[in-house]
């Protein structure tokens, strides 16, 4: 079943609260939910009743993958086009697809971090 774009959003939200030590604001605009983990951005809600859709970090090979195999999955809006993509409401996108690249772009930012700086370091 596909995700509707207040479900789509919803889930995401969930799915990043439910990793360790992320944090969240509207640190850019009131409409722009940042998700971070030690401060570098991980996943962004759009807070747009028009534009619900959510962006994430991904593997360039991923998301261009990604990108041709669902029509609401385009190039990472506001951010480097190789390094995020953004997933809206459409055929395809699950409640699952959402989840698990919510995950993996979590796991992906904090991979590279710091060895003191990624989460359960402390």
């Amino acid at each position: 079943m596909s995700a509707a774009g207040d479900r789509l959003q919803d889930t995401a939200r969930q799915a990043a609260m439910a990793l360790p030590d992320v944090s969240h604001g509207y640190p850019f605009t009131p409409r722009l939910d940042v998700y971070k983990v030690a401060d570098k951005v991980f996943l962004i809600v759009t807070d747009d009743p028009n534009e619900q859709i959510i962006t994430i970090k991904c593997e360039p090979e991923h998301a261009r993958a990604q990108v041709l195999g669902y029509a609401s999955i385009t190039p990472g809006r506001y951010l480097d086009k190789r390094h995020w993509i953004s997933l809206g409401p459409g055929p395809g996108i699950t409640e699952r697809l959402v989840t698990d690249a919510v995950e993996d772009s979590y796991d992906l930012v904090a991979e590279r971090l710091p060895r003191h700086d990624r989460p359960g370091a402390r």
